[in-house]
């Protein structure tokens, strides 16, 4: 049974930070590292010479990273640091040397690569990080210690796993289909075979997603964005606050050259309803997150202010433009049209989508009180029926009408 409760996001990254300065003066953690090994790196004291501070060599090549967006936020000095973290996650490091003098810093620039990243399933961000400065203006760096959550063994059984879940995923879809049917794939799948549960284990990372099939908003969220950037689809995991100051995580991706927002938690919609009611009969899926402008989402989500984001202000590729049911005014003629072929044809639900308040408004008030009643006469006439069952939910806050026929 999924189950909808507030806040689906935990704290990404729990820090804890002991600042050393050249007396050892802590500030507000006890120490978390031995004295002696921290000036047995890179210093010189007295007549004594230690080694060189062992950074982390970087391998990994630039370009892999600079098609992610976090990595793209950030100056030359922070990427650096960011390709430092990056190699020590890969390379599952107990201690990451970093060119950075704030620990601060290095936490933050660590959570940017774990959503650049969600490969990086081993790690959901705990981490404490130690900053040291060598002498009077001497060199500052930082020793960042993740928090990984499965030892090495497990991490390789849990990769193939992971590998092999992602690969019988996209057996569905095609690598020539439009970035619009990708996306679309993913997000039904997600919605589909993951299950909203905060009990979940590991539902920070895209195991409890993938493998486990249980998950919260950022085990959907992550493995949206990993399954996408599989596909070759440019997708970036987002945090914010979602119904008030309930935490949450979506994804927005770019298609047709625009970017959107993807909220796949908010495509179930069992995760919608209030506790103890039944989902609408007609909906195993939501499509009121599949591409929306941040006109839309904004209603009801807030990104967190720390990191800028591209505006989202197209509607070509929204799943109401490109299925044919949203509309920038109202006419009755044409919604009775709408009501009547769906009757003919059979087919639920019918959604009537608007551009605006003012036009939902409009179409509320006509299509609830005549175009229905006309509609359902014509099916009375159709089948010969003396009574017809029908059903409507209204979303004021998304200026959307569903009405579902009783056939």
């Amino acid at each position: 049974m999924k189950k909808k409760k507030g806040g689906c996001l935990r704290l990404l990254l729990k820090f804890v930070i002991t600042l050393f300065a050249v007396a050892f003066i802590i500030v507000g953690y006890p120490v978390l590292m031995d004295l002696k090994k921290s000036w047995g790196i890179g210093a010189k004291r007295g007549a004594e010479v230690f080694q060189e501070i062992p950074y982390q060599q970087v391998t990994v090549p630039e370009e892999k990273l600079a098609v992610h967006y976090y990595y793209g936020l950030l100056g030359e000095e922070e990427k650096r640091i960011y390709q430092e973290l990056y190699q020590g996650l890969e390379e599952r490091a107990d201690e990451i040397y970093v060119h950075c003098g704030d620990a601060n810093q290095a936490n933050r620039i660590l959570g940017e690569v774990l959503r650049d990243y969600p490969d990086f399933f081993w790690c959901d961000g705990g981490v404490s990080s130690t900053s040291f400065e060598i002498g009077d203006g001497g060199e500052s760096y930082t020793v960042v210690s993740p928090e990984y959550n499965c030892t090495p063994e497990e991490k390789q059984a849990r990769q193939g796993q992971i590998d092999a879940e992602a690969n019988a995923a996209l057996q569905g879809i095609s690598q020539d289909a439009s970035d619009y049917e990708k996306i679309l794939y993913v997000y039904e799948y997600i919605v589909n075979s993951v299950e909203y549960d905060l009990e979940a284990p590991d539902n920070q990372n895209i195991y409890s997603s993938l493998v486990g099939k249980r998950s919260v908003c950022a085990g959907y969220s992550k493995a949206a964005q990993y399954l996408l950037e599989r596909l070759g689809v440019s997708a970036v995991y987002v945090t914010g606050t979602a119904n008030g100051p309930n935490s949450h995580a979506w994804n927005l991706v770019q298609c047709g050259g625009e970017y959107y927002h993807v909220d796949t938690t908010w495509g179930d919609p069992v995760y919608q309803i209030a506790e103890g009611e039944e989902a609408p009969q007609w909906e195993t899926i939501s499509y009121d997150y599949m591409c929306c402008g941040d006109a839309e989402i904004y209603r009801t989500h807030q990104p967190d202010a720390e990191y800028p984001l591209p505006e989202c202000t197209g509607m070509a590729w929204n799943y109401y433009v490109v299925n044919g049911m949203y509309y920038e005014g109202y006419d009755s003629e044409s919604a009775l049209n709408v009501l009547n072929s769906a009757i003919y044809e059979q087919r639920n639900p019918t959604i009537f989508k608007y551009f605006d308040e003012a036009s939902y408004q409009q179409a509320k008030e006509d299509i609830l009180n005549h175009q229905i009643h006309n509609a359902a006469q014509n099916l009375c006439n159709m089948y010969g029926l003396s009574e017809v069952q029908y059903y409507y939910e209204d979303k004021p806050e998304l200026c959307k009408l569903t009405i579902y026929w009783q056939y």
